[in-house]
C-alpha cells in the first residue's frame, strides 16, 4: 500500500472508531493490496482484504491463489478458502511449492478464512468495518454467525470517502486514462464518414484503445436518432450526412478509468444542432469555472444547468452533472443538486452536461477535472466544440 492510502485508511479508521476494514468490491481490495482478480466481475468467490494497523492480509478463494503468488502481490498475509483446483508437477518447482504452501491450511469458506485472517492480523474481538456493497444480504448473515465475537459495521461509505482524494500516482494514472480515450476518439474521428456503421467506429476506438496498453471502460458510439439512447450497443446502421454522432467512452488504465464525451456531426450543423451543442458546452464550462476547494457538489451543479438554460436549452433538467471518478468510472461525490459535499484538494471530477430528446437525438460533453489548492485544473487536452466532420 502507497503512503497515501495508507494515510487515508488510517484516518477513516480511526475517525469510525474500527479495530479492521474489510475490502469486498474489486476497487476496495485493489486500493488496499493492489491486487485485481480477472474472476471477480464474474464469481461470488472472490477476493476480500484486511487491513488494520498492525498489516494487511488476503482472504482469497484457491483459483487466485496462484496468480498472487506469481505476481508477488505485497500483502502480509494470504489465506485461501474453497476445494482445490487442480494437482501439481513432479518436480514442484520453487514457485509451485509456494503455492503449495499457500493452499495445504486452506480454509472451508470465505468466513472461516476472513475469521483467520482477523486473527492473525491480532484482531479478535471490537468493531470491523465490512464493505457491503458486493455482499448479498445471506452472505453478511454468513460472516456475521461466524465473526460473532465482532459488531460488523457498513464500511462502503467509508471507503468512499477514503478514495475521494487522489495521490500523484492516481492522478497521473487518471491522466493517463483519460488521454488514451481522447486520442482513440481522434482515431475514430479521422475515419468517419457516410457508410461507416457503428460497430466498425467502436472495433477501431477499441483497436485503439488496446494498442495503448489499456482496457475499454463503458463505450458507445452512436449515429444519428441512436444518440439520444444511453449508452447503446454498437449496431450495423451507418452513418448518414447531416447526422450526430455522439461519444461516450472509457477506458482503464492500471487499475484507474478514463471517461469522456464529445459530439460530431457529419457536415455542417443545422441551426438546432449548433444550439444544443454551444448552450451544452456553456454548461460544462460553467461547471468546470465553479470547482474549487470548499465549493458543493450542489453549486456544481447549479453553475452547470443555469448557464445552458441561459444558452438555450430553458427546458434542461439534469439529475446530476458528475461525480468523482478514480478505481470506479463513478465514485463519490455524486454532483446532483441536493449533495452538501464539499470538495476537496486532490479530488478529480468527472463533469458532464447531457441534452437528449427522445425523437431528435442528444449531445452530450464530458471533462475530467483535477481540484486543487486554490481552484481547479483541466486534465482534458481534446477540444469541447462540436466536431465538424468533413
Amino acid at each position: 500500500m502507497y503512503p497515501h492510502q495508507l494515510d487515508r485508511v488510517s484516518a477513516t479508521l480511526e475517525r469510525e472508531g474500527l479495530r479492521a476494514l474489510v475490502a469486498t468490491t474489486a476497487a476496495n481490495v485493489f486500493y488496499l493490496t493492489g491486487f485485481a482478480s480477472l474472476d471477480h466481475a464474474a464469481s461470488r468467490a472472490t477476493p476480500y482484504a484486511v487491513w488494520t494497523p498492525s498489516g494487511t492480509a488476503l482472504v482469497a478463494p484457491v483459483i487466485d491463489v496462484p496468480r498472487m503468488v506469481a505476481d508477488n502481490v505485497e500483502v502480509d498475509h494470504l489465506m485461501a478458502f474453497g476445494p482445490s483446483a487442480g494437482s501439481y508437477a513432479d518436480p514442484l518447482g520453487p514457485e509451485g511449492q509456494r503455492i503449495r504452501d499457500r493452499l495445504e491450511h486452506r480454509a472451508p469458506s470465505p468466513a472461516d478464512a476472513l475469521a483467520a485472517a482477523l486473527d492473525v492480523l491480532g484482531v479478535r474481538e471490537g468493531r470491523v468495518g465490512l464493505d457491503e456493497d458486493r455482499l448479498v444480504p445471506a452472505a453478511w448473515e454468513r460472516l456475521s454467525a461466524r465473526l460473532a465475537t465482532f459488531t460488523l459495521e457498513p464500511a462502503a461509505a467509508a471507503f468512499q470517502a477514503a478514495r475521494r482524494v487522489k495521490s500523484p500516482y492516481e492522478i497521473e494514472c487518471l491522466g493517463r486514462a483519460l488521454g488514451i480515450a481522447e486520442e482513440a476518439i481522434n482515431a475514430v474521428v479521422q475515419m468517419l464518414k457516410p457508410g461507416v456503421t457503428e460497430q466498425e467506429a467502436a472495433a477501431l476506438y477499441h483497436q485503439e484503445v488496446l494498442r495503448r496498453e489499456a482496457r475499454l471502460g463503458p463505450s458507445s458510439i452512436a449515429f444519428g436518432p441512436r444518440t439520444w439512447l444511453a449508452l447503446p450497443p454498437p449496431s450495423e446502421r451507418a452513418l448518414r450526412a447531416g447526422e450526430l454522432v455522439r461519444f461516450d467512452v472509457g477506458t482503464i488504465f492500471k487499475g484507474y478509468h478514463g471517461s469522456v464525451a464529445r459530439a460530431a456531426v457529419m457536415g455542417e450543423p443545422d441551426p438546432r444542432q449548433a444550439a444544443a451543442a454551444d448552450a451544452v458546452q456553456a454548461g460544462l464550462e460553467a461547471a468546470l469555472d465553479a470547482v474549487k476547494p470548499e465549493t458543493t457538489a450542489g453549486r456544481i451543479h447549479a453553475a452547470a444547468v443555469r448557464a445552458a438554460r441561459a444558452a438555450g436549452l430553458a427546458d434542461l433538467d439534469l439529475g446530476r452533472v458528475g461525480h468523482g471518478i478514480g478505481l470506479a468510472p463513478a465514485e463519490a461525490p455524486e454532483l446532483d443538486a441536493d449533495n452538501p459535499a464539499t470538495l476537496e484538494a486532490a479530488e478529480v471530477l468527472c463533469i458532464e452536461v447531457p441534452h437528449v430528446q427522445i425523437g431528435w437525438g442528444g449531445v452530450a460533453l464530458r471533462d475530467t477535472v483535477l481540484v486543487t489548492t486554490k481552484g481547479s485544473h483541466g486534465l482534458n487536452r481534446s477540444a469541447r466544440g462540436l466536431v465538424v466532420l468533413d
